[in-house]
């Protein structure tokens, strides 16, 4: 009899379990299809504007329109994708390591003294910038009288276990080893490193997710998984004599039909980014209430950021077009290279440097730094971080605080896409060049 019933409970856990796969799959597999089916209409059109920026604005418009009309319909469109957004959620951080990866290989050919000169910048800029949009925030909201009501409880995925860090280690070590032994088993360089590359990725984010609460003050979880890919890469490079700066360039190939690990992880950004939309819809009642604070706050710590790197750059003598270059350092890598070509950058790569750099920084920082600010609200703190270091802050904090993503995802958002507006302006980018001299 207690055999039967052991029979049966073994029976509906695995029957639950691949349902519940199979709801995560379906639910991912539709995220993936409309980015990739937005990002192709965009390319076909010749629209250079991030199509995952218009998707999440889209499917956040659609939510609220169900929500007034039929709202039990855009309630079960949350719960179907719930699985998806969790499973996101859990590994928000991974989709933005791999520019962190090769950031090496950018920076090699920037001179020393110039380099030190845009850290400065960097550093101070964030810093500057973090505390302007956050005491805009409270400002405004003091100034409008808008009473802060506690956001909606967030969804917290679970924690990685023992097994699965198990189960990675073994597939590092026997894809590491099998390359070693022959570089191109699966056709070439890239795809045959990108399993241990990507392994040696994911371990260090569950690795770093695992640390004491007072090492992540220090090492974020981003650092550790960074510090691992380039362990592995530098380890790989030396025994295998391919050279540190080789295997970090079949890390990320942008090369479609080459890809390396760093492809197929930037390759679910957009989908990201598209699933934001839904933690907005979440909070839609406070991102509806508190919206003069949130754009207000956007706008100014835009501006600020544009104009306060143009004049630094200046007083402390760095190269001209290496200032222009770092214009847009609180901007979304897109977009900022978006801004580079309006003001006619040489070398894109300098910015897209500069802006991975500012986001390094956020991520490691923002979170004790919020909070010897005494930025208690997730108004503040969203809106602080993404307006000051974009996508990276924004993974970095929701990680442990979910119920800020909203508000990240929307100042991420306005942030790129305000700043991309005053610098299509002529008389503006020229005042910029003023400033910059």
């Amino acid at each position: 009899m207690d055999s039967d019933m052991d029979t049966t409970v073994t029976s509906n856990t695995l029957k639950n379990t691949v349902l519940e796969t199979l709801h995560l799959v379906a639910s991912l597999g539709i995220i993936i299809a409309v980015d990739k089916i937005l990002e192709r209409v965009f390319v076909v059109l010749g629209i250079k504007f991030p199509s995952a920026l218009f998707g999440m604005f889209c499917i956040f418009s659609i939510l609220v329109f169900l929500d007034l009309t039929f709202p039990e319909a855009a309630t079960n469109l949350m719960d179907f994708f719930e699985p998806a957004l969790l499973f996101i959620q859990r590994w928000l951080p991974l989709f933005y390591v791999p520019a962190l990866v090769v950031l090496p290989i950018s920076i090699q050919d920037i001179p020393a003294a110039s380099g030190i000169k845009i850290c400065f910048i960097i550093v101070g800029g964030w810093l500057a910038t973090l505390i302007v949009a956050g005491y805009t925030a409270i400002a405004v909201r003091k100034m409008v009288k808008t009473e802060l009501i506690p956001a909606e409880p967030m969804s917290r995925p679970s924690s990685f276990s023992q097994t699965e860090v198990r189960v990675w280690t073994g597939f590092f070590i026997v894809s590491f080893v099998a390359a070693l032994i022959h570089p191109t088993l699966l056709g070439t360089h890239a795809i045959t490193y990108l399993p241990f590359l990507l392994a040696a990725t994911v371990l260090g984010y569950m690795v770093g997710c695992r640390l004491p609460s007072c090492a992540m003050k220090v090492i974020h979880p981003i650092i550790s998984c960074v510090l691992f890919a380039e362990i592995a890469a530098l380890a790989f490079g030396f025994l295998s004599r391919a050279g540190f700066y080789n295997v970090l360039g079949d890390y990320l190939t942008k090369v479609p039909s080459n890809p390396g690990a760093g492809d197929i992880l930037m390759g679910l950004l957009n989908s990201v980014i598209l699933s934001f939309a839904f933690s907005m819809y979440k909070q839609k009642k406070l991102v509806r209430r508190h919206a003069s604070e949130i754009f207000t706050a956007v706008i100014i710590s835009a501006l600020f950021s544009l104009y306060s790197t143009a004049l630094v750059g200046r007083l402390v003598g760095l190269e001209q077009y290496l200032t222009v270059s770092s214009l847009p350092r609180c901007i979304t890598v897109a977009l900022a290279l978006s801004i580079a070509s309006l003001f006619e950058v040489a070398d894109s790569s300098i910015t897209a440097a500069v802006v991975v750099l500012t986001g390094l920084v956020g991520a490691n920082f923002v979170k004790a730094v919020l909070d010897k600010l005494r930025f208690r609200d997730p108004i503040a703190r969203g809106v602080a971080t993404a307006s000051s270091c974009h996508g990276f802050g924004t993974a970095a904090l929701s990680a442990n605080e979910p119920e800020a993503l909203p508000f990240c995802a929307i100042a991420y958002a306005l942030t790129g896409i305000s700043a991309s507006l005053f610098c299509s302006v002529p008389a503006f980018r020229q005042s910029l060049l003023v400033v910059v001299g």
